[in-house]
């Protein structure tokens, strides 16, 4: 996730590149206006034919190419929105369960407590290593307090999920805590359940690929073929003029691609690194327990 700088200057939001989507359509671009310097120096004309394009269809074009690019980008905010409310909803129910297991079980030992704890951060990482097809710390796992057997599971997060709350049950007999106790601490784990389900199904959901496609085919047509219109009309501008129009056609594109899956390792995704940091401190400070320092942003941007 890209962290914006406070108040800056008009220099910084027309010039910098940090934060920008200018490095992942940079090529485009200049192919593009290469492509546009050329019709301009042979006036649109190629083996003797010329070609003569009027703005009224490229009006059109772009029309039907703006709402087709809005509403794609509109889709994948909302799948991005939907991924961040969900692992809000991870830090809340995690919060919860400690809170609950401090006030409710009060016979139970420091060290049940905090393995628990540390269940629920575990819980948290295994669904980030799970939703971006990473490998697990082995160092890690072992600060948390679980065991290598978990990554031999198809869906080890559901795994670690079913393991607290067998956990969380047993100490709850244990403690001797009251029916009610118990009911509330499984609504609590149903939750994390529905965040686990509600993530697997923006991971295996993508926009429809022939939709995306032909997107992509539009916006590429449409800023090929518009130095052919504009070039009798404001010849050697042209380039410029190209340069603009596809920085904004390409640029938006590509912003929907990269928020289209939220759970990317890409500038403009969720920071789920720092997220699942802040869950651990989180439940670890609930318990008075040292916890680790947040992540910081590195140049700009926080993974």
């Amino acid at each position: 996730m890209i962290i914006r700088p406070q108040n800056p200057s008009a220099a910084t939001l027309l010039f910098s590149l940090k934060g920008s989507i200018i490095p992942a359509i940079w090529r485009k671009v200049l192919f593009t206006v290469l492509v546009s310097a050329g019709v301009v120096a042979v006036h649109g004309t190629f083996f003797s034919f010329k070609f003569i394009l009027t703005a009224t269809p490229f009006t059109l074009w772009g029309l039907t190419l703006a709402i087709f690019l809005g509403f794609r980008n509109t889709v994948a905010y909302q799948r991005y929105w939907e991924a961040r409310t969900l692992w809000g909803e991870l830090l809340i129910v995690s919060r919860n369960l400690t809170r609950q297991t401090l006030s409710l079980t009060p016979t139970l030992n420091p060290a049940p407590r905090k393995a628990l704890a540390q269940g629920l951060a575990g819980f948290g990482y295994l669904l980030k290593f799970q939703l971006r097809g990473e490998q697990p710390d082995p160092g890690l796992l072992s600060r948390l307090g679980m065991d290598a057997a978990l990554l031999a599971r198809q869906n080890p997060a559901s795994a670690q999920l079913g393991r607290l709350g067998q956990q969380y049950m047993d100490a709850t007999r244990h403690s001797q805590a009251s029916d009610l106790a118990r009911m509330n601490m499984d609504q609590q784990l149903s939750r994390l359940s529905y965040v686990l389900g509600g993530c697997e199904r923006i991971k295996g959901t993508p926009i429809p690929y022939p939709y995306i496609l032909l997107l992509h085919r539009t916006v590429y047509v449409y800023c090929f073929l518009l130095p052919f219109c504009l070039v009798d009309s404001i010849g050697w501008f042209t380039p410029l003029a190209v340069c603009i129009l596809s920085y904004t056609f390409f640029g938006l594109d590509a912003l929907g691609d990269q928020i289209s899956d939220p759970f990317d390792t890409l500038p403009n995704d969720l920071p789920l690194d720092a997220m699942c940091r802040n869950l651990e401190i989180a439940v670890l400070e609930l318990l008075d327990e040292p916890a680790p320092e947040p992540l910081q942003p590195v140049d700009g941007v926080l993974l």
